[in-house]
């Protein structure tokens, strides 16, 4: 939140030494059936199903330029990154392969390693316009697998590729298997359904789908489905999958899941309309008294909470001083405005962070300070709960840290910790919410931390491990959808702020859940639409990427209604999404209150 603003030889020759060779005995020609055999073993090399079959620490596929087709990968290198997209394929041993591609751009590299013999790669300097790359290999006596690759070159701009393949003899690998049988549920939870199946002969990996989408890849023949909304049925299928392919899929099972009260407080309205109140400064847009903030926010949240030191984890709430704020009232009117605000149903929360607020809980005695300070602040007001609002360097991944699910990072792992103690302390009715910047959640789905290969912002993702830690303690989470860069939303295009498209895909994000970096099988689950509101700024004056009532009510009816959609594919319809979130009260008062007056017009 931003307090300011917030050379070939002739075809006769070859003939005869065709001939020549056909003439000599226990020697033969390459037939035209066995040359019938080869075939082309790159999978989506003309990228027109996306990045599907690819690895790529950076890249997205385009509709110009192309070499054929309507799509190509663009990838950029950044940093240490050379952007390198990468793919398995099976092989035969002591084969030959012709590996080739289309490249635009300077320095982009085509190559292939695991070849058990000599690994090969081709490049080249300067590609104004399409150039094709060709090289070739043959494999060892034991190489079932190649990987191949293309990639650019450090600190140089965006590359191009398109039609890349991989020419020779197809690994025997048989027929995929049958489709599974026997599949039924077992465990209902409110979040949560358990699946069983009868096992598939030669079958070397299960994938289960969730009304016909992949969600999970299995090796046995089990699996729980996470991440689910309660009270809601869901049809479910699998697959078997080897080598030679992927099984149709099972006959379908339903199973609707319980009614859940997870997830913080019970008692907020079906939707919900969630403010910050410029509580310890002031800026362009005026000091406004908490007592003044119309009925209509149900959520406020008081900017901010700042530690004494970054890593101290000791947390003040400082209200703004008079001399900064001539129309401040006294503390005894300021908490008797928080219990007149939670007599009227209202929630007032602490919010923790901001712009300036870096909070690194490297330590278990910042963590202990933190919880002991905003329990403090929260004792001696008389909110509600707490409020996330981690900016900058505050969350910042280990360099080995790479699963979500387990975080080994202190600042991560403290901070669940801090937080999950503050539940337990406070129970059910304890308010918790989160407001971080895209580029620590949605930005999750093509990077996290550094990245397999190093190099990428250790921040990427940062906070999808604390969400996914206390995502059954989390009451909403509310993601600043403004002063973001573009970001890739699930059909694989980049999105960018200034209309509803961003907000739908952002949030569709959130609702469907995601691959993380990249990895089908680390899948970080959809929350519940009742724990998800939508960060907006109030005006045009509160930040990057306002975007006027019209289009608010553009991203609010697609996700709600399936209607009114722009061009993005949601994967679903959400009536109980929670409701909105702006930076910030004091801001939307100083625009008369335009984003309070959209809200209440659509929500009645």
């Amino acid at each position: 939140m931003d307090r300011a603003r917030r050379a070939r030889r002739p075809r006769s020759v070859l003939a005869l030494l065709t001939a020549a060779l056909l003439a000599v005995p226990g020697i033969t020609a390459l037939s035209s059936a066995a040359r019938a055999a080869d075939a082309d073993l790159a999978k989506n090399g003309g990228f027109e199903s996306g990045l599907d079959g690819w690895t790529c620490t950076a890249g997205s596929t385009v509709n110009s330029p192309v070499h054929s087709g309507s799509s190509a990968l663009q990838a950029t290198p950044a940093g240490s990154d050379n952007a390198q997209c990468a793919q398995t394929v099976t092989v035969q041993p002591n084969a030959q392969y012709t590996l080739s591609g289309y490249v635009r751009g300077s320095y982009v590299y085509l190559g292939a390693n695991g070849t058990g013999t000599t690994d090969v790669s081709t490049w080249t300097q300067s590609a104004p316009d399409w150039q094709k790359l060709t090289t070739t290999f043959t494999t060892g006596a034991t190489t079932t697998k190649v990987t191949l690759y293309t990639h650019g070159w450090y600190g140089t701009g965006a590359y191009y590729a398109d039609d890349i393949s991989l020419i020779g003899p197809g690994a025997s690998t048989g027929q995929p298997p049958a489709a599974p049988t026997g599949l039924k549920t077992g465990t209902v939870t409110s979040s949560s359904v358990a699946l069983s199946w009868s096992a598939v002969t030669g079958a070397t990996s299960y994938a289960v789908y969730r009304d016909g989408a992949k969600v999970q890849t299995v090796s046995g023949t089990s699996a729980t489905v996470t991440g689910l909304a309660p009270s809601t049925a869901y049809g479910f299928q699998v697959t078997a999958s080897n080598d030679a392919g992927e099984s149709a899929r099972s006959a379908a099972v339903t199973a609707t899941t319980t009614a859940g009260t997870g997830g913080g407080s019970t008692d907020l309205p079906a939707h919900a309309l969630v403010g910050y109140l410029h509580a310890s400064f002031a800026n362009g847009s005026g000091y406004t008294r908490l007592a003044d903030v119309p009925d209509s926010w149900d959520v406020i949240d008081l900017a901010f909470g700042e530690p004494t030191s970054a890593t101290s984890g000791d947390i003040r709430f400082n209200r703004c001083p008079v001399t900064e704020c001539p129309n401040v009232e006294s503390d005894a009117d300021f908490k008797a405005a928080v219990k007149a605000k939670q007599a009227a149903g209202k929630k007032v929360l602490i919010s923790i962070g901001g712009q300036n607020g870096q909070v690194q809980l490297t330590t278990t005695a910042a963590r202990d300070a933190f919880v002991s300070s905003v329990s403090n602040i929260i004792d001696t007001y008389g909110l509600d709960g707490l409020d996330i609002d981690f900016e900058g360097h505050s969350l910042s991944l280990n360099a080995n840290d790479t699963d979500f699910k387990n975080p080994t990072t202190p600042v991560i792992v403290n901070l669940i910790s801090a937080l999950k103690t503050l539940k337990a302390k406070y129970g059910s009715k304890f308010v918790l919410t989160m407001a971080p910047e895209t580029f620590f959640v949605q930005m999750g789905y093509q990077y996290y931390g550094t990245g397999k290969w190093g190099g990428q912002d250790p921040r990427c993702g940062a906070y999808l491990p604390v969400i996914y830690a206390l995502r059954d303690d989390l009451t909403l989470l509310h993601v600043q959808d403004y002063n973001s860069g573009p970001i890739m939303g699930l059909d694989n295009q980049y999105h960018s702020m200034g209309g509803a498209d961003f907000h739908i895909a952002m949030t569709d994000m959130l609702l469907t859940g995601f691959p993380v970096a990249g990895d089908a099988n680390n899948v970080f689950p959809p929350l519940r639409p009742d724990q998800v509101a939508i960060g907006m700024p109030a005006s045009t004056n509160a930040g990057n990427g306002y975007v006027a009532p019209s289009e608010v009510t553009k991203t609010l009816d697609c996700l709600t209604k399936k209607t009114n959609c722009g061009s993005y594919p949601t994967h679903g319809t959400w009536p109980a999404l929670r409701g909105l979130m702006t930076w910030s009260v004091n801001w939307d008062r100083y625009s008369n209150w335009e984003f309070q007056r959209n809200f209440d017009a659509y929500f009645g």
